[in-house]
């Protein structure tokens, strides 16, 4: 950090949310984007605002990428920017229309992006890029911009290496690339013919402006996070940067100079959550061993688009929430196993992270969900983007406006169409605009390790039949969220697939046929008792079989007195009210967890 006490680090959500978790296409390198940086800035229709039927021309015309593969960089971009929800539903309206794909053209091509800040998207695509000398020695090549890790860097890095959560790594991105990024902000005149930056050139404040997407800071710690262009414009980094109030402009070298001597970690990122946000803990008896689970979050005192929870090491327990501590936050649910997860509350995005054997239910999730290297998970969600990497037997009810990405390294995953409510429901997915259709859950779209897409629009070019499959109807059931809140939703929002109604109606009526097969019977009194004790035994046979028994049981109020939070407030009481009757008409109680 500046001495002076001004601080400028990387934002989270451009890395988190936009950053694909998979190497990127080759031509997403530097030497392709200052070509398409000089060529977007001397062609009409694409300066300063860039419409898809431009990027489509540059990405399939000049850099080859397939059609699909160029929207799934455009719609990410477009997840990542600030819409409000009345422009997003408006949006799936227009798209709720379209009955052919000429009719999906024309209202694609209404959409465009703020060019500079699509660039500088296109660049941080290089955060999960393999490096061969990390895959050698672990670690990137020593500069001086490295350090030696502390050991509790060293742990956290260790239980988080994801790098679109690793706030470390954001900012080792940005110091090691600030240059490169600058350069690419620059205008054409002031380049060389290799695209490169020349001797004391200048970048333009409207260029620093766009550099906002990536770099925020603030004045001194404590004080409210502003724009990088404020910062720069005024006070003491002002004289430091260069800036010019006549040419409204930066020398590049002196601009570059200012941000390397002010970047920081981001102060709202996972490293400051996991050792200085608010710890929360819970505990429940479970077969005579207390286990623990482990929450830091720092959605008291966080900005909008930086709120972070973080749940690990949930184990045999079942965690129910709706609270507005996790409304509009980044959720990471992490190393889980045997747990039944419920967060219903409207949710920026959601991370389900080296979990197993577990079942996640989640209110409407604004941006993505990512499901990566689980084991035997089904998660229950509506969400902007579903996407799924080196996992396996996983299982994902989703309604979705976009088609899910299937990264590599999946086996065995299972699509299947949302099947729940809880009563508030619409009234969340309305709250970050999301609607019932259009959702193409059954339409993924396999993103290959060497960064090509399908070529297909709505079907897929040699798919790995060992990657996933849509689940059948035969095997379709419906989940009840077994706890009682206030609202209208009394139903799965926009139904259910035809097929898979017909599925459930077939099994309704098979169950009414059973029943008037016994009411037929006409059993006697100690029948009738041999006959319940029969099929209850059968029926707790099943639950043990399929697991649900620890579901059940897990439901069952604990014996302590109350929960409190670590830091000895009591336990948040906004949270789900007691269960109602599960389907199979058990009576269930509740062990909702603080958080």
């Amino acid at each position: 950090m500046e001495a002076n006490g001004v601080s400028i680090w990387p934002r989270m959500e451009p890395f988190l949310l936009g950053a694909l978790q998979v190497a990127p296409s080759s031509k997403l390198s530097l030497h392709y984007l200052r070509k398409m940086a000089i060529y977007v800035r001397t062609r009409d229709g694409c300066f300063p605002i860039l419409s898809w039927p431009m990027w489509r021309h540059i990405a399939c015309g000049k850099l080859q990428l397939p059609e699909d593969l160029a929207w799934l960089y455009f719609e990410t971009f477009d997840l990542l920017i600030g819409h409000t929800p009345e422009e997003r539903l408006e949006w799936a309206e227009c798209l709720s229309q379209c009955s052919t794909k000429s009719e999906l053209d024309q209202q694609r091509n209404k959409l465009s992006v703020d060019t500079l800040q699509f660039l500088l998207f296109l660049y941080i695509q290089q955060l999960n890029r393999v490096s061969l000398r990390t895959s050698l020695i672990g670690e990137e090549w020593p500069s001086h911009r490295t350090r030696s890790p502390s050991p509790s860097d060293r742990e956290s890095k260790t239980s988080y290496q994801n790098k679109n959560w690793d706030d470390q790594a954001h900012l080792s991105f940005v110091q090691s690339h600030l240059a490169e990024i600058l350069e690419l902000l620059v205008e054409p005149g002031q380049l060389s013919q290799s695209g490169q930056a020349l001797r004391d050139c200048q970048i333009s404040l409207d260029a620093v402006r766009s550099l906002g997407l990536l770099l925020e800071g603030s004045v001194c710690q404590g004080k409210a996070v502003q724009p990088i262009h404020r910062l720069l414009t005024k006070g003491p980094l002002q004289t430091q940067a260069g800036y010019s109030s006549l040419t409204h402009s930066f020398p590049l070298h002196n601009l570059l100079s200012c941000l390397q001597r002010s970047l920081t970690l981001n102060p709202f990122g996972i490293t400051a959550c996991l050792h200085s946000g608010k710890k929360l803990a819970w505990a429940q008896q479970v077969e005579g061993a207390m286990k623990r689970a482990k929450i830091a979050r720092n959605t008291h005192m966080a900005p909008p688009g930086s709120k972070l929870v973080l749940m690990s090491q949930v184990l045999k327990q079942t965690l129910a929430k709706t609270s507005d501590k996790l409304t509009g936050g980044n959720i990471k649910i992490h190393r889980c196993a045997d747990a039944f997860i419920y967060l219903l509350s409207p949710l920026r995005s959601v991370s389900v992270d080296k979990c197993r054997d577990s079942t996640v239910v989640l209110g409407p999730v604004e941006t993505s969900v990512h499901i990566h290297s689980c084991q035997n998970v089904r998660v229950v969600c509506v969400a902007g983007r579903i996407v799924i990497g080196t996992s396996s037997r996983c299982t994902i009810h989703a309604l979705t406006p976009t088609r899910p990405l299937l990264l590599p390294g999946n086996t065995d995953i299972t699509l299947g169409p949302f099947h729940t409510f809880y009563p508030s429901l619409e009234d969340h997915m309305a709250s970050v605009g999301l609607a019932v259709v259009p959702n193409p859950w059954d339409q993924p779209l396999l993103l290959l390790t060497e960064g090509l897409a399908s070529h297909s629009l709505n079907t897929l070019s040699s798919p790995d039949p060992s990657c996933y499959r849509l689940l059948p109807p035969s095997e379709f059931h419906t989940l009840v969220v077994p706890f009682q809140m206030e609202g209208d939703t009394c139903e799965v929002p926009g139904g259910l697939p035809p097929s898979y109604q017909a599925a459930l109606d077939e099994k309704k009526r098979r169950i009414q046929n059973w029943q008037k097969t016994v009411m037929e019977a006409r059993l006697s009194k100690e029948q009738k008792q041999q006959f319940q004790e029969l099929v209850e035994m059968k029926f707790h046979e099943w639950l043990l079989e399929t697991g649900h028994r620890q579901e059940l049981d897990s439901l069952i109020p604990p014996t302590i007195a109350s929960v409190k939070d670590s830091d000895g407030a009591a336990a948040d009481t906004n949270q789900v009210n007691d269960p109602k009757h599960m389907r199979t008409e058990q009576a269930v109680g509740q062990s909702s967890m603080a958080c």
